[in-house]
């Protein structure tokens, strides 16, 4: 996800669509929480690990 949302953050900066600047925050957002949260030994959604 946070892949994901460096993308969407690159995409919309370079071709100026808002939209896909505000979604690409978001999702890295999300990515950068789900990380803290499993990296802290929390299960996130049910599973311990993703790989």
């Amino acid at each position: 996800m946070i892949i994901l949302g460096i993308i969407l953050l690159s995409v919309g900066f370079v071709f100026g669509i808002p939209i896909l600047w505000t979604i690409g925050i978001v999702v890295l957002v999300i990515g950068l929480i789900l990380m803290l949260l499993g990296s802290t030994g929390r299960a996130v959604g049910g599973r311990r690990h993703y790989y």
